[in-house]
């Protein structure tokens, strides 16, 4: 719950450099001569920039945080100029939301642009943005992204001394199309009924729902995980709250400890986004509060609203997702499992082809790729191994149907690095074995696929078993330690390959995967 890895302190980095940026930006502001407003308001624009831009080069995060203000600035024009209209304001607002949702088929620029524009509308609600206010906040904005900009691509680019992250597409069997514009419908409903509920419990306050509403869709692709993340919003705002009462109120908007205050709470923002949502969402929770102190109308009934606003916001985004045209969390789970199966099956024939002779590709890439597919498989289960899923033996299932892909994955790390040695190659009980695994792994993508159990499948295996476990006389090739490590691993990835066979293929009434 409070601790997790940091592998090559990336998550430190990133936050580290997220402090450094937001209070260049701040301090610009100031210096400037700019209101407090404005000065929020720059800060949150240095926030989004180093929060929401995830190209995978450095060139291209250039240039989609250069695109943030062509985008940003009209759509925060607009909101200033409707904020005496209310209905034509909630009409844009709605648009500004299902744009922004419909925008992630572009990839990361497309869906870093669609959160920055629908931040605008928030902040312009946040501030109370009016026309007379436009030229100093537009000044914030550009001076915040110039900050941001300023420090991640030249005071601290990390990135640009590391290899770019390799990138899983999502599985073409459910289109990446289909998805996003299933999801633009279900947020701009959802940000719809929250924002009639959040505008009947407060006229002043009722964007807070709608920003709930959609950051709950933000990185989610089917209605369990939704759900889930709703959960953990609300969790997250009742721990931030209590701890705004405890240490934002006392404040009473002073600049020094405040602004001290805000910068603990960014860098936790950054620090534990990567690996808890709740977390995250108890420190946005907090720097909200210590905002609304620096605007000098913090009380507790105002973060007691906050909590009721999050609350009718997550309603919201759960009615939107099961009502309205709903992705089932079985249909998500079945295309990222066949995706890393699939993701087995190309690596075991890559291995193949180079154990006979042939130059293949890299081997630990084609590993690495596997672990990131196992990453959106783990995320995709989530909902159903949650401690409250009541749905108890299909969490079982789901959780061996992990354990097992963690065992293929670990098995093959190991084969790419024992496979890579020369004198692995030459030996046709390993080349059998990888064609044994393409086989099993064929049974279980296939729908047609006779069921074979799992007892037949081992059974097979036996007759090439590696030198251990042989007698002398059954061992008619090269017996070269690496051969036989590679046999070991390639048994035991065949192994766990037949072992998911009955958590994969269970009675219809007991799904785990559609």
């Amino acid at each position: 719950m409070f601790i997790a890895p940091d592998p090559g302190l990336a998550r430190l980095r990133s936050a580290s450099r997220a402090v450094l940026g937001i209070a260049l930006a701040v301090a610009s502001a100031l210096l400037a001569g700019l209101p407090m407003p404005a000065v929020a308001g720059g800060g949150l624009a240095a926030l989004l920039a180093l929060f929401v831009v995830g190209d995978a080069r450095v060139g291209q995060q250039a240039v989609t945080t250069a695109l943030m203000p062509v985008v940003g600035l009209p759509v925060l024009a607009v909101a200033a100029c409707l904020h005496t209209v209310p209905y034509a304001r909630d009409a844009v607002f709605l648009a500004v939301v299902f744009a922004g949702v419909y925008a992630r088929r572009w990839g990361p620029r497309g869906h870093a642009l669609g959160v920055f524009a629908f931040m605008m509308f928030f902040i312009s609600q946040f501030l109370h943005a009016v026309p007379s206010a436009l030229p100093e906040l537009c000044g914030a904005v550009g001076l915040g992204l110039g900050s941001a900009a300023l420090v991640r691509f030249g005071v601290w680019c990390y990135e640009r001394r590391a290899a770019p992250p390799a990138v899983v597409a999502l599985p073409q069997a459910r289109g990446l199309r289909r998805i996003t514009t299933r999801q633009a419908f279900q947020a701009a409903a959802a940000s719809g009924c929250a924002l009639a509920l959040g505008q009947a419990l407060s006229e002043d306050r009722w964007y807070w729902a709608v920003g709930t509403a959609w950051w709950i869709f933000v990185n989610t692709a089917h209605r369990g995980e939704t759900l889930v993340r709703g959960f953990r919003r609300v969790l997250g705002t009742v721990t931030g709250i209590a701890a705004g009462l405890a240490l934002a109120l006392p404040l009473h908007g002073a600049g020094a400890p405040t602004a001290l205050l805000v910068g603990i709470c960014v860098f936790g923002i950054f620090y534990t986004a990567p690996v808890s949502y709740s977390w995250m969402m108890f420190f946005v929770t907090v720097m909200a509060g210590s905002l609304y102190g620096l605007l000098g109308i913090l009380h507790p009934g105002l973060l007691w609203l906050r909590l009721e606003e999050t609350a009718v916001g997550a309603l919201g985004a759960a009615l939107a997702v099961v009502v309205v045209l709903p992705i089932s969390t079985h249909a998500a789970t079945d295309a990222w499992i066949q995706r890393a199966l699939h993701g087995v099956r190309d690596f075991t024939t890559q291995a193949a082809h180079h154990l006979a002779g042939g130059p293949g590709e890299d081997l630990a890439q084609r590993a690495k790729e596997l672990d990131l597919v196992l990453g959106r498989v783990r995320t995709t289960v989530a909902p159903l191994v949650h401690p409250f899923s009541p749905l108890r033996a299909r969490r079982a299932r789901a959780r061996q149907v992990l354990a097992l892909l963690d065992e293929c994955a670990d098995r093959v790390h190991r084969l790419a690095a024992v496979v890579a040695d020369p004198d692995a190659g030459h030996d046709e009980r390993l080349l059998a074995a990888c064609r044994r695994v393409e086989e099993a792994v064929h049974r279980l993508v296939s729908p047609g696929a006779p069921h074979v159990p799992a007892e037949l499948t081992v059974a097979a295996a036996a007759a090439e078993r590696p030198h251990a476990e042989r007698p002398h006389a059954e061992r008619p090739y090269s017996e070269h330690p690496h051969a036989e490590h590679a046999l070991a691993h390639l048994h035991a990835l065949e192994g766990a390959l037949a072992e998911l066979v009955a958590p994969l293929r269970a009675t219809p009434r007991a799904l785990l995967a559609a």
